[in-house]
């Protein structure tokens, strides 16, 4: 992540135009995210469609890919941000409102090159000592997904271990190395 050197506050930051890669506000300081690469695109993909088609159709939950959260005087733009159904921002007439200003139910970080896992590991730690649920940070080097829960140490989970998302997505099953074997084409 690139720290841009300009100190402003949460609504001078608010206010700037969106950037691709996203701009992401902590602390006063303003960071771009690291532009995905192939594995981190298509695992961030494959989750966000594992969720969904669980969850949308029975209105439990919906998974959304780079949204910008503004919440606990960060804006954050989580690889993956899952809210459940009845927490979903709307507008007046019923869609999904364009701004988010509560934290997710699971954020989900995935670890691209030359991005700092100890910063991703204190990123999950902050989602989840500010609201999140559970927070997930995939590792494809290391073929592991780290689950973070509120007042509880991470649980690594590799091959056959199930990440479990039961708490907030009941039904939902998946393996860290089925996580990774969609990878191979």
């Amino acid at each position: 992540m690139a720290t841009i050197q300009q100190r402003m506050t949460l609504d001078q930051f608010l206010a700037l135009p969106e950037k691709k890669p996203a701009l992401e506000f902590e602390n006063g300081e303003v960071t771009q995210k690291v532009p995905p690469r192939g594995r981190h695109s298509a695992l961030q993909e494959e989750i966000c469609a594992l969720i969904n088609t669980l969850a949308k159709p029975a209105k439990l939950a919906r998974a959304f890919p780079e949204l910008r959260t503004t919440y606990a005087g960060f804006s954050r733009v989580p690889d993956i941000a899952v809210y459940l159904w009845d927490r979903i921002p709307r507008t007046a007439n019923g869609i999904v409102a364009d701004v988010f200003l509560e934290p997710p139910d699971i954020a989900v970080e995935i670890v691209s090159p030359k991005q700092s896992v100890n910063a991703l590991v204190r990123r999950c730690t902050w989602y989840v000592d500010n609201g999140v649920q559970i927070a997930l940070l995939v590792d494809p080097d290391d073929q592991s997904v780290a689950v973070f829960r509120p007042g509880a140490e991470p649980i690594v989970c590799r091959g056959i271990d199930e990440i479990d998302l039961t708490a907030v997505l009941p039904g939902f099953h998946l393996t860290a190395g089925d996580l990774f074997a969609s990878l191979m084409l």
